[in-house]
């Protein structure tokens, strides 16, 4: 869903990230000038006023029926409602977004939503919900044979298991993790996560 106006939303990067010759004097299109103009603000710290650009950016996407700039400025409104706070906010906008992405057949993109919609679920208790996200995730790392996103799925899904009182499947998990580091020959880090296995059980 790559649009030649805008960021393509499969090299998602921070928000206010900037992009290679990218200056604001050469953008004409209002929208996109919004959009550049919210990552500055996002990068600068300056919250508020990013999400009112994103916004303006969002709602000029619209007009123009733009897909992949509604996308863009979805994701990046849900990252700035991450930074205010506003989790529920930020969850719709990222849901939004992942909407497109997945029509659009952008598996990069879906699965950093994921990621992100997760976190939201987390920030607002519902755990349960995460869990189900970091599922998906794990099974497409374990797919594309990712032993790096395996792990750090794996790794949040043992501390979502002990925020939900489920202590052997946490060990479990830790379990699983220290397996994949011994076989790579990460030998500190595969005892690192046995020991955590085991004091799980022992508590």
């Amino acid at each position: 869903m790559v649009s030649d106006s805008i960021q393509p939303l499969s090299s998602l990067s921070p928000a206010g990230s900037p992009q290679k010759d990218e200056k604001v004097d050469d953008i004409n299109d209002p929208a996109r000038l919004d959009y550049v103009k919210g990552r500055a603000q996002f990068s600068a710290g300056e919250y508020s006023e990013a999400a009112l650009s994103f916004h303006n950016a969002l709602k000029g996407f619209e007009a123009q029926e733009d897909e992949a700039g509604i996308a863009n400025a979805s994701d990046r409104l849900g990252d700035t409602c991450m930074a205010k706070e506003e989790y529920g906010m930020a969850l719709d906008h990222y849901k939004r977004a992942f909407v497109i992405c997945k029509k659009e057949e952008d598996s990069f993109s879906t699965l950093a939503l994921n990621k992100k919609m997760a976190a939201a679920y987390r920030k607002l208790g519902r755990l349960d919900e995460a869990l189900e996200l970091l599922y998906d995730m794990l099974e497409h790392y374990q797919l594309t044979k990712n032993p790096k996103g395996v792990v750090e799925m794996l790794t949040v899904m043992a501390e979502l298991f002990i925020q939900l009182g489920r202590i052997q499947e946490a060990a479990d998990a830790y379990r699983t993790v220290s397996s994949v580091h011994a076989g790579f020959k990460h030998q500190r880090l595969a005892e690192e996560f046995t020991r955590k296995a085991e004091a799980l059980v022992q508590e």
